[in-house]
């Protein structure tokens, strides 16, 4: 009888365990479809952020090429209100000075 039990008792054991390691990779797939959906869902959020950086860079840029366009036309004044030619529109202008051999025709009020 003795043999009988130690039989008995050994093929017990062997589902104890084995419902144990069941349990211990259920808990395993668990922890790692868990973590799969956080990469996942991480993921989405940083190519949510990627495509609104790429919108900010596509405006910042315009603005850049913007600012270039504007300093060269700000050059080019600087340019030109160094010249004779701009001196001589604003002293007509502002200053109402003519040459010497101009006539200055004013309309009548």
């Amino acid at each position: 009888m003795g043999s009988i039990k130690q039989v008995k008792g050994r093929k017990q054991r062997p589902k104890s365990r084995l419902r144990h390691h069941k349990r211990s990779v259920a808990a395993i797939s668990g922890v790692i479809a868990l973590m799969a959906v956080m990469v996942l869902f991480g993921g989405m959020k940083l190519q949510a952020r990627n495509r609104a950086y790429k919108v900010q860079e596509a405006e910042l840029q315009a603005q850049l090429d913007d600012e270039k366009e504007r300093s060269a036309e700000i050059d080019e004044l600087k340019d030109y209100v160094g010249t004779d030619k701009y001196i001589e529109e604003v002293a007509k202008e502002k200053l109402g000075l003519v040459h010497e051999n101009e006539i200055l025709f004013k309309p009548e009020q």
